[in-house]
C-alpha cells in the first residue's frame, strides 16, 4: 500500500497557484525596486521614501525565487516551510489595505491587481497548503541531513524576535514610526510588519523541522531578499537617519544574517557531499 511519506508530492493545484502568482510578483518587483520614485504613477499607492518601496520589492523578489522553486521542486516537504509565512504576509497586507483604504489609488489598474491579489491569495494559498500538507509525515529521507541543533535554536530565536517586531509594527504603527530609522506612515509601518512576519515565521518553521532539505529553498529565497534589501540600503542611504543606532543595527544585522545564511548553505552542502 502506498503511503503519504512515499508520495510527498507537490499537487498540481499547488504548482498552478505558484505559476499564477509569479507574474504579479515580477511586475511589482520591477515597479518598486527599479522605479521606487514613481510609485504614485505606476503602483496601487504612493510609497515614500524609496527605501520602503525597494524593501517591499525585495520581499517580492524573494517570493519570485520561492515560487519558482515550488515549480522546480519534486517533493512537498522541500517547499512547505514557506507557505504559512506567505499566507500570513498576504493576510496582513489584505488587512492593511482595508484599514488604510483611503490611501490607495482606486482608479489605477495596479490597485485592482493589488486588491485582487491580497483579498484572494490568503485563502487560495491556505487551501493548497491544507490540501498538500498531508503529503509529508516529517520522516527523514535516506539522503537527507539534519540541521544542527544550535543552528535551529538560533533561527528559532531570531524568528521569535522578528515576529515580535512584526506584531508591534502592525498593531502599534504610531509607536514604531517614532522609533524607526527612516520615515514611515501608518500604512507603510503595517506593510513593514507584514514583511517582518515572513522571516519571523520562516525562522520558526525551520526550527521545528530538522531536515535540511525542508530549509534549503526558503533560506535561499530569504538570502536573495536580504541581499536586495542591502543593495536598496546603499541606493537609498539618504533615507536613513544615520545618527540613530537603529540604522546601523538594521543594516549590520541584515549583513550578519546574510553571511550566516551563506555560511550555513555552504556547510550543509559540504555535509551532503560527504
Amino acid at each position: 500500500m502506498k503511503t503519504n511519506h512515499l508520495d510527498n508530492q507537490i499537487l498540481l493545484e499547488t504548482r498552478w497557484v505558484a505559476a499564477l502568482v509569479i507574474p504579479f510578483l515580477v511586475v511589482a518587483f520591477i515597479i518598486l525596486f527599479i522605479f521606487p520614485d514613481k510609485t504614485e504613477m505606476l503602483f496601487a499607492w504612493k510609497i515614500q521614501p524609496s527605501m520602503s518601496a525597494m524593501m517591499l520589492g525585495s520581499a517580492y523578489a524573494g517570493g519570485i525565487y520561492f515560487f519558482a522553486g515550488v515549480l522546480r521542486s519534486k517533493q512537498w516537504h522541500q517547499v512547505k516551510v514557506g507557505f504559512l509565512p506567505v499566507i500570513t504576509f498576504a493576510s496582513l497586507l489584505g488587512i492593511a489595505t482595508i484599514l488604510h483604504w483611503d490611501k490607495f489609488n482606486h482608479s489605477h489598474i495596479s490597485f485592482f491587481a493589488w486588491a485582487g491579489l491580497y483579498f484572494t491569495t490568503p485563502f487560495i494559498v491556505l487551501f493548497v497548503w491544507l490540501r498538500n500538507r498531508h503529503q509529508d509525515t516529517g520522516n527523514l529521507g535516506d539522503t537527507d541531513t539534519i540541521i544542527p541543533y544550535t543552528a535551529r535554536l538560533i533561527m528559532g530565536l531570531f524568528g521569535t524576535v522578528t515576529l515580535i517586531v512584526s506584531l508591534f509594527l502592525f498593531i502599534q504603527p504610531s509607536t514604531m514610526i517614532t522609533l524607526w530609522f527612516w520615515k514611515l506612515t501608518p500604512l507603510t509601518a503595517r506593510v513593514m510588519g507584514a514583511m517582518f512576519a515572513l522571516p519571523g515565521l520562516v525562522g520558526l518553521g525551520i526550527a521545528f523541522d530538522k531536515r535540511w532539505s525542508a530549509a534549503t529553498l526558503i533560506l535561499q529565497s530569504q538570502g536573495f531578499s536580504i541581499l536586495l534589501i542591502l543593495i536598496a540600503s546603499i541606493l537609498s542611504w539618504q533615507d536613513y537617519d544615520w545618527t540613530t543606532w537603529g540604522s546601523w543595527l538594521f543594516v549590520g544585522g541584515l549583513s550578519l544574517m546574510l553571511m550566516s545564511i551563506v555560511v550555513l548553505l555552504m556547510v550543509m552542502k559540504n555535509r551532503n557531499s560527504n
